[in-house]
């Protein structure tokens, strides 16, 4: 009988197994067909459930043919429940569309703004409809990547590659090739000043990623738009109230693997004065050893406090949903650093090649304390009048401590032999900037919604202060370089610097546009522009302290740490502020522009003209002789565009566009300043002029599928007075040389861009490849043989090369996971930015280039129920050296030990920054 039964229930199952089916499906939006992530899917009959993933495809395996129920649920949508039949092979596959829950017109208009890029497929839905070219990151591609600021996120995208600060993280985008001065950040579509102490553009670390709704970055322009942007612009997309309560908060800690071997270098915040003797005491003040705090020079070396990264995100709406609020608060507190290895050369009208004449080890350790702050608030009167006021500030207040041991080779090209001269230099410095920005908007509709009246006060201010900044330096002679146990002689001046400049904007914008009533086709007719006041101050103040006697009182690797008992006399007991660096400066700038925007089921051109006026101009507080005390300039450009779309079918495009833009010099750029950086003397250029350029875009985008897309797309720039900076001589002081900016005729920069994303159930990929090929023809100095003397004479030759910062090749690679059942998603993220000048020479043939790189970054995150999520990220995973070289070489630099001479190439520097890593917890909750 048992055997029986064993023979029965095998049967059973067999018979079970033959019959048991499959069914697979997709779960889309009704009103844009895009795929919906995260739905649930339930069967009534067997009590089975899923959830969609990431192209919005479902699969139940295992079960019985014949009539089921199926339960749709999303948080954004109505449910939606549907009978099917399951058959016992070949079932059909099934799409189902939901459709927004029941709202009134006025809530519909408010989750347009909710779901407007934050999420993936409505970032394709908003790359698909825009009129410019234009590329999207959503705020939860941002949530879930290895970024946790702006800087780091804009690398993702194609055709732009980021420039790093000394610690290895991103600081400033290059877009298509164009240095960083010639692109423009806006927030909320709006322009932010920079805080930046010399250039206009805005340093993008500033601003934690966790504050975005989106990340749009325009490389075509409209007339609507401001010009001064001929590489693209960078438009952050702040987060608005949702369309019901909200709320987010997450917590991490971290550590950077640099710090798992060694201590962290650091001094006292409090010991930095953020005045200077001058300031606080009158300008007729006689400063002694007494007025500078010695903190300064007190350093601790110990391992660093865990990181912290946290974030706080509350919105609702309120009164009937006509008021809407969203607040949010992030900060971030993360130890970084680096090791660099620099060689100093000795290119001259003498040396056909470099001759490494000195070497510089260094460290950094650099706290970093990033704190974002923003709310909005909208109300709405009704459906055609309504006013928003949004509030930013950033604030990114750095404190790093470099120490460095320079060694003069003299003639002894392996320092592990011989006698070497080593120099001791410490540097201190504390930088704070900040951005605020305010902005009252209205938005009204008139004529039954066809004439629409927009307008704008904005109040911006950034602000960068250097307060203090302290340089110590030491020599010694030691036998054994690699003991490092010498006596240190206090020869040189300590001394300390402060520097501060303030840009502040009060600007106004409006915008009138009217719909021409056409029986088939539309026709917007618009016009509008802008005005803005931008003044800045700039303030720069130094001490120089001598040394009473030259004592050697210190052992380095012994009490090197602790420099605050020197015996020291102030030289210049009344500081150095009569300099060309403290000025005031302003720039009024005036636009208006025409607009038509006509579209049918074929074709849409968007296309006019906009004129801008500027009024630029500085006036030296202390002239001290200069020949150019004031300076004003004042010019007006018209600019025209024209943008056109050509529609092949429902999912695929033609996107065409031109435009006209201008880049105007920076307030540094043209005041004639002189100042001595680390390694060579900087002015500015009085007669320097803006630059002008036609741009074009030709783009195929295929949009096969709502999260998927295909771009290919070619570019090209013709830039009239292109701004660089190489080395100058001074035509007024005769012999002397600076790195200075200057026009050289017309560049030209063209390319071609590939942008590939697509998913496939819980897998999916996103690609972009862009080439770049630019070129610029500035003056080099060269050396010829003298017939006569068979000596080598210094000529001026022209030199050919790519624009500086323009890499040939960048690309990227993100494999990314999710599994929305089980809660998990990751991403691996990899990023390749290929060879570019890094420093333009005065000599031919001596450009500094940077290496290609590659850095590889990853992130992961496991959902619970209730709202609750892990998440970890890490940077920098194969620690990618930032290595800067000269083409050539010199055969004496074959002696050095190191063996910097590779392929032909003379390596100058190499920068290490170490892993980072970030484990956190996230909480959401949303109605």
């Amino acid at each position: 009988m048992k055997n029986v039964l064993t023979v029965l229930l095998a049967s059973s199952i067999s018979i079970s197994a033959a019959y048991a089916t499959k069914i697979k499906g997709k779960v889309l939006d009704g009103q844009t067909g895009e795929a919906i992530v995260g739905a649930t899917v339930f069967l009534e009959q067997s009590g089975l459930s899923t959830k969609t993933q990431l192209d919005g495809s479902f699969e139940f395996k295992g079960l019985s043919a014949g009539m089921d129920k199926v339960h749709i649920r999303h948080m954004a949508y109505a449910e939606l429940v549907r009978e099917i039949e399951i058959k016992k092979e070949n079932t059909p596959h099934f799409t189902f569309q939901l459709t927004s829950s029941e709202q009134t017109l006025m809530e519909v208009t408010i989750k347009g703004q909710r779901n407007g890029g934050d999420d993936d497929p409505s970032a394709r839905r908003l790359e698909k409809n825009a009129s410019q070219v234009m590329n999207v990151v959503s705020a939860r591609a941002i949530e879930i990547s290895p970024d946790i600021t702006v800087a780091n996120v804009v690398q993702r995208v194609s055709g732009v590659s980021i420039e790093r600060n000394s610690n290895g993280e991103g600081q400033y985008a290059i877009l298509r090739g164009m240095d960083k001065r010639y692109n423009t950040t806006l927030v909320n579509g709006v322009k932010v000043p920079s805080p930046d102490n010399k250039y206009r553009y805005v340093p993008l670390d500033l601003f934690p990623s966790d504050m975005l709704e989106r990340l749009e970055v325009y490389k075509s322009l409209t007339p609507n738009m401001e010009a001064d942007a001929i590489g693209g612009v960078v438009n952050m997309v702040m987060k608005s109230a949702p369309r019901k309560l909200f709320f987010q908060a997450n917590l991490a800690t971290g550590y950077s693997q640099r710090y798992f071997n060694r201590d962290f270098g650091s001094f006292s915040s409090g010991a930095v004065s953020s005045k200077s003797p001058y300031e606080l005491h009158g300008k007729n003040y006689n400063a002694t050893d007494a007025d500078f705090d010695k903190g300064t020079l007190d350093y601790t070396y110990k391992k660093p406090m865990p990181d912290l990264v946290g974030n706080v995100t509350f919105g609702n709406r309120y009164l009937n949903d006509k008021l809407g609020v969203i607040l949010g608060l992030s900060y971030q507190n993360l130890y970084r650093g680096s090791h660099s290895i620099f060689y100093k050369s000795s290119v001259n009208n003498t040396n056909p090649n470099a001759i490494i004449t000195e070497k510089s080890d260094r460290q950094y350790d650099e706290q970093q304390q990033r704190l974002g702050v923003h709310n909005k608030i909208d109300y709405r009167f009704n459906a055609n009048h309504r006013l928003s006021f949004y509030q930013m500030y950033v604030n990114l207040n750095n404190l790093q401590l470099r120490d460095a041991v320079n060694t003069i080779y003299n003639g002894q090209y392996d320092p592990s032999i011989g006698k070497s001269e080593l120099t001791y230099v410490t540097r201190t410095r504390k930088t704070e900037q900040q951005i605020y920005n305010g902005n009252l908007q209205g938005d009204h509709h008139f004529l039954d919604n066809r004439l629409n009246f927009r307008w704008s006060g904005v109040l911006s201010s950034a602000r960068n202060e250097l307060p203090q900044n302290t340089t110590i330096s030491l020599d010694g002679i030691e036998e054994n370089f690699q003991r490092r146990r010498t006596s240190l002689v206090n020869r040189s001046p300590v001394t300390y610097r402060w520097e501060r400049n303030t840009d502040d904007d009060r600007a106004g914008y409006w915008d009138l546009a009217y719909k021409v009533p056409l029986a088939k086709n539309k026709l917007e007719l618009s016009t509008g522009g802008l005005y803005r006041d931008k003044q800045r101050s700039s303030f720069y103040n130094n001490y120089n302290l001598s040394p009473i006697a030259s004592e050697a009182k210190y052992q380095y690797g012994v009490d090197y740490q602790d420099y605050t008992d020197l015996n020291l006399t102030v030289s210049n007991p009344t500081g150095a502020v009569r300099n060309p660096l403290t000025y005031d400066a302003s720039e009024k700038t005036t636009a208006a522009y025409g607009m038509f925007n006509y579209e049918n089921d074929i074709i849409q051109m968007i296309g006019g003209i906009r004129m801008e006026r500027t009024n630029q101009g500085y006036k030296l507080l202390f002239p001290d002789g200069e020949e150019r005390p004031e300076g004003s300039r004042t010019y007006t450009e018209w600019l025209p565009s024209l943008t056109m779309k050509y529609h092949l079918d429902s999912k695929q495009q033609l996107h065409g566009a031109y435009y006209r833009a201008l880049n105007r010099p920076g307030f540094y750029e043209v005041v004639p300043s002189r100042v001595l950086n680390e390694e060579f003397w900087e002015r500015g250029n009085a007669d320097l002029k803006h630059a002008l350029a036609d741009n074009f875009d030709l783009r195929y985008e295929l949009f096969p599928e709502p999260s998927s897309q295909f771009l290919a797309g070619l570019f090209y720039k013709r830039i009239k007075n292109p701004i660089e900076y190489t080395f100058q001589p001074d035509e007024i002081r005769g012999q002397d040389v600076y790195y200075m900016p200057g026009n050289f005729g017309t560049a030209n920069n063209f390319g071609v861009e590939l942008d590939f994303i697509k998913y496939i159930q819980k897998f999916g990929v996103k690609a972009n490849y862009t080439y770049t090929h630019s070129r610029i023809t500035t003056p080099k100095k060269s050396r010829v043989i003298n017939e006569v003397t068979q000596d080598l004479d210094p000529i001026l030759m022209d030199q050919t090369r790519p624009l500086h910062g323009q890499a040939a090749h960048i690309a990227n690679l993100s494999l990314l996971y999710k599994d929305a059942n089980k809660g998990w998603e990751g991403q691996l993220a990899g990023s390749y930015t290929g060879s570019r000048i890094n420093s333009v020479s005065e000599f031919l043939n001596a450009d500094l280039w940077q290496k290609g790189f590659i850095q590889l970054d990853a992130s992961i995150e496991k959902k619970f129920k209730a709202g609750w999520a892990v998440f970890a990220k890490a940077n920098n995973l194969l620690n990618t050296p930032m290595e800067l070289y000269i083409k050539g070489t010199n055969p004496e630099n074959d002696k050095i030990a190191e063996k910097i001479v590779k392929g032909g190439n003379t390596l100058i520097r190499k920068d290490l920054y170490g892993q980072n890593y970030i484990l956190g917890l996230r909480y959401s909750f949303k109605k």
